[in-house]
């Protein structure tokens, strides 16, 4: 949720921002003038509200035709703050659901535009080359005895699948090898819930335009979470902490469910874009004030864990229209897929400024001073997906597939050989 204040001191930076995710900026003067007359109402409201109090006082020190005229005041009073009440709260419910479907104000320096007008930052790494025909991940994967989406598709339908054997010590070497780092580097680890109730999935933003790609259990009114991010985000809700605990980070490692809306025909082939996938997310509470610096170093992490498994890839500065509606600014990492000859995305991290702290209503205290918002981030340190760029990049002539080195402790393997 946005801020009130900066609206109103600054209503051409939410103008901009809107203009630049592509989104109308109407919604502005819609809000200054919701704003206004909610404000208007309320003072409205309280002055009857205080001359109803005064007359109630009057009415016991009164009597005879005095006691009439204001006994008759009181009773017209009575229906008046009513109706004042009542006016204030349709605004005000009204103000806020506004405020609740306007995405974040962009960080100053995102790119503007669409999907495809992101911006390079950076390349790293050498791209693989081979005396081969390189295997796409899938293929590989079946020779390896370590992906089956047909028995996944089988059992639950199209986009699931099981790892079996090096794919399910692949994947669990590389979450344990994430979680580790993220130990060392002062995160607190956390096994979070995958069933939310829904204002605390609304407190994230993810209910709002991509709602459609979030499942719903009806019938215990609950959601599936689409990444950890959102229980680390409404870990704290409701609670002001100690301002000399932040920042404070959380790793979380959950299986993560999506439905994929609109996206059918794409990256269909093996385990790419699936509805189940498992993930260790990174998360920081911090000051509003340290936001971009804390942003910059969760970009580090996820480059550290990059390394780590070897992988060519490079960096991107997320165009505003492809922000989630919670993001002021978002860095993908995204690894070199020989066999497709393009990038793919693997980690994702983003800058949410207070927007989510607003709306789950976390705050932090220093000393006696009044309690402010916390900023919210968060950057995905490994997940399902790179086991894809794993597969692909380190394939060799026979099927087998090199393990990186960082990697062997976790996974009890130096080479992943074909299954006989």
């Amino acid at each position: 949720m946005i801020d009130l204040r900066t609206l109103r001191e600054d209503p051409d930076r939410l103008r901009a921002s809107q203009r630049a995710r592509g989104e109308d900026d109407s919604v502005v003067d819609t809000l200054l003038d919701l704003d206004e007359r909610r404000r208007s109402a309320l003072s409205g409201y309280e002055s009857l509200r205080a001359e109803q109090k005064s007359v109630g006082k009057s009415v016991s020190r009164s009597s005879g035709d005095e006691r009439a005229v204001l006994l008759a005041r009181a009773k017209e009073l009575s229906a008046t703050v009513k109706g004042a009440e009542a006016e204030a709260e349709k605004l005000a419910k009204e103000l806020d659901g506004l405020l609740m479907a306007v995405p974040n104000i962009i960080e100053e320096g995102a790119p503007a535009g669409g999907e495809d007008d992101y911006v390079v930052l950076e390349e790293v790494g050498e791209k693989p080359r081979f005396d081969f025909t390189p295997r796409d991940h899938l293929e590989l994967g079946e020779k390896l005895g370590a992906i089956d989406t047909e028995r996944g598709a089988k059992v639950s339908g199209a986009r699931f699948f099981f790892l079996t054997g090096a794919g399910a010590r692949l994947q669990l070497g590389l979450l344990n090898m994430a979680m580790q780092q993220a130990i060392e580097a002062g995160f607190i680890p956390m096994i979070t819930p995958v069933l939310l109730k829904p204002e605390a999935m609304a407190g994230t933003g993810f209910l709002g335009s991509h709602a459609s790609e979030v499942y719903r259990l009806e019938a215990d009114d609950l959601y599936l979470v689409g990444t950890s991010e959102a229980p680390m985000a409404a870990y704290h809700s409701d609670e002001i902490l100690d301002g000399r605990s932040l920042p404070l980070r959380y790793a979380g490692w959950s299986s993560c469910f999506r439905r994929e809306a609109g996206s059918y025909g794409k990256d269909t082939r093996g385990i790419i874009r699936v509805h189940q996938f498992d993930k260790v997310e990174m998360f920081s509470y911090c000051r509003p004030e340290d936001a971009r610096e804390e942003h910059a170093r969760l970009l580090e992490w996820e480059k550290e864990m990059l390394a780590k498994v070897e992988l060519p890839y490079r960096v991107i500065d997320v165009a505003a229209g492809d922000l989630g509606s919670s993001a002021a600014r978002k860095f993908d990492c995204e690894a070199w897929l020989p066999t497709q000859n393009r990038y793919l995305e693997l980690t994702s991290t983003s800058n949410c400024t207070e927007f989510q702290a607003r709306r789950l209503a976390v705050r932090y205290r220093d000393a006696e001073e009044k309690p402010r918002h916390v900023a919210t981030l968060n950057g995905t340190l490994a997940t399902t997906r790179w086991i894809v760029a794993i597969l692909e990049n380190h394939q060799q002539a026979d099927g087998s597939v090199v393990v990186p080195k960082a990697l062997r402790p976790y996974v009890g393997l130096d080479v992943l050989e074909p299954v006989k």
